[in-house]
C-alpha cells in the first residue's frame, strides 16, 4: 500500500511540473502584442488594459493547465471586439513551425491543396467543390488544370460551403479567369505597416477569360474569412449568384504571432475595403441572393444554372 501511495504522489507531482509555467509573462506579452499589432489601435489598446487588469487582480491564477489559459485569454480579448479571426492557444509543435517559418504553420496542406472535386457535371456545369483557399504559389500545380478544365464550361459553381478562407493569392487566381480585363477586387488597410494594398485580376496570365460565364457561389454559416472575401468580391461585381446561408463574418486578415512557453495568438491586423461598397463583411457575414439551406444549395443552383444556360443558347 505504501509503495502504490508514493508512486501516486510521484505521478501527482509530475502532472503539477508538466502544467507549471509563468502566466504572468505569457499574459504580459499578449497585451503588448495586441496593443501593437491589431488592427484597430484602440481595441488593442482596450485589450491590453483588459488583460493587466486581470492579472494585477489575479483572475488567472485558478488556471491550471496552458489550454484552460489559452482559452480564458481568446474570450477575455473578443470580449473586447468580437473578432472570430482572434484565436489564442497553446501548440508547442505549431510555434516551433511558425518560428521556422513553415508556411503552413505546422499544419499539414488539405488534400489536393483544397480542390476537393472538379467536375464537369450534366448539361456542362462546371462544378468545384473548394476546401481552402491556398497560396497559389504552393497550389498551382492543382489549380491551373482545374480552372483550365471548369472554365471551358457553360456555367461554372464554386461550392464554398466547408471553406473556412486562406490566402488572397488563390482569389486573385480564380477570378483570372472571371473577367476579361484587369480588376479591381479588393483594397486591404495594413495596421503594423500602416499602408494600403491592392489586389487586382490579370487575364494575361491564364489560358482563357469568359466574363460572361455565368457564376453560382455556394456558401453556408461556416464559410468565413477569404471564402467570404470571394464571395462578396463577385456579388458586389455583380459577377455571381450567392446562393445559400449567410456567411461567418471574418474581413480582419492577419496571422499568428508567438506570444511565449508554447503560446501563439492569430492576430488580425488588417481590414478589408470593397471598392464597391467601401466596406466589408466584418460581424455581419455576406448575405446570399438566394437565402436556402446550405444542404439546398447546390439543387437550387444546378436549376438556375441549367435554366441560365438554356435561356443564353436561346438568345
Amino acid at each position: 500500500m505504501k509503495t502504490q501511495f508514493t508512486t501516486l504522489l510521484l505521478l501527482c507531482s509530475l502532472v503539477v511540473l508538466g502544467q507549471d509555467f509563468d502566466k504572468a509573462k505569457v499574459v504580459s506579452k499578449l497585451a503588448q502584442v495586441m496593443d501593437r499589432n491589431y488592427v484597430y489601435p484602440d481595441k488593442g489598446k482596450a485589450m491590453k488594459e483588459l488583460l493587466q487588469a486581470k492579472l494585477k487582480e489575479g483572475q488567472y491564477d485558478q488556471i491550471s493547465t496552458k489550454k484552460e489559459l489559452a482559452a480564458e485569454l481568446q474570450a477575455d480579448l473578443r470580449s473586447v471586439i468580437n473578432d472570430k479571426h482572434i484565436r489564442v492557444a497553446f501548440d508547442e509543435k505549431r510555434v516551433s513551425a511558425i518560428q521556422n517559418s513553415d508556411p503552413n504553420g505546422g499544419r499539414k496542406p488539405p488534400a489536393n491543396y483544397g480542390f476537393e472535386s472538379v467536375e464537369i457535371l450534366d448539361g456542362n456545369i462546371g462544378y468545384l467543390d473548394l476546401r481552402g483557399f491556398m497560396e497559389i504559389r504552393y497550389a498551382e500545380e492543382v489549380a491551373v488544370p482545374a480552372m483550365d478544365k471548369l472554365i471551358e464550361a457553360d456555367a461554372i459553381i464554386f461550392d464554398l460551403r466547408k471553406n473556412g478562407g486562406g490566402s488572397p493569392s488563390m482569389i486573385r487566381f480564380i477570378c483570372r479567369y472571371l473577367f476579361d480585363k484587369p480588376t479591381h477586387l479588393n483594397t486591404f488597410y495594413w495596421r503594423p505597416s500602416d499602408r494600403y494594398s491592392e489586389t487586382w485580376t490579370d487575364p494575361s496570365l491564364v489560358s482563357k477569360t469568359k466574363e460572361d460565364i455565368p457564376v453560382f457561389v455556394l456558401t453556408s454559416n461556416y464559410t468565413f474569412s477569404a471564402a467570404e472575401e470571394f464571395t462578396y468580391d463577385l456579388k458586389n461585381l455583380e459577377r455571381a449568384t450567392i446562393i445559400g446561408e449567410t456567411t461567418g463574418g471574418g474581413a480582419h486578415p492577419g496571422g499568428p504571432m508567438v506570444i511565449n512557453q508554447g503560446f501563439y495568438v492569430n492576430v488580425p491586423q488588417g481590414r478589408a475595403i470593397n471598392p464597391v461598397t467601401e466596406t466589408n463583411w466584418e460581424g455581419i457575414g455576406v448575405e446570399p441572393h438566394i437565402k436556402v439551406s446550405a444542404d439546398e444549395a447546390l439543387s437550387r443552383a444546378l436549376e438556375l444554372a441549367k435554366v441560365t444556360i438554356s435561356t443564353n443558347q436561346n438568345k
